[in-house]
């Protein structure tokens, strides 16, 4: 997959940022400004616009391709959900207790950990 990325420095507007800046966090005093935020936008070859945008408060020294991989990283994500569920029988518990559920999830994450290793392993067989 190829893209073109490009990363903006903004001030967001809007309630949520507004009533994020003033209560700070404990760590910083409100000046009245709004803090800057890095935008990353990837605009494909042949659109007629952008069409994923990420908003984030890491700092603006970022590389792009650091925020490119972070922001593409859902993608893993998903993946992994769906191959617990789906290959790993996580959705497959009908028990009624919180005890049998907790085993059962925990024995999914293992076997899921398992592949995860098992797939970055350098001596690790391919499928035929």
């Amino acid at each position: 997959m190829t893209s073109h990325f490009r990363m903006l420095t903004v001030r967001p507007a809007g309630k949520q940022s507004l009533r994020a800046a003033q209560a700070g966090g404990g760590h910083c005093q409100w000046d009245g400004v709004l803090p800057e935020q890095v935008l990353l936008a990837e605009w494909p070859a042949g659109a007629d616009a952008p069409t994923d945008y990420w908003l984030t408060n890491l700092p603006a020294t970022t590389p792009v391709e650091e925020l490119v991989r972070l922001a593409k990283l859902r993608w893993r994500v998903e993946h992994d959900y769906r191959e617990l569920k789906h290959g790993l029988g996580l959705d497959h518990f009908e028990g009624r207790s919180w005890r049998g559920w907790q085993h059962h999830v925990s024995l999914v994450t293992a076997a899921q950990a398992f592949l995860a290793c098992h797939r970055t392993h350098p001596k690790a067989p391919t499928p035929d």
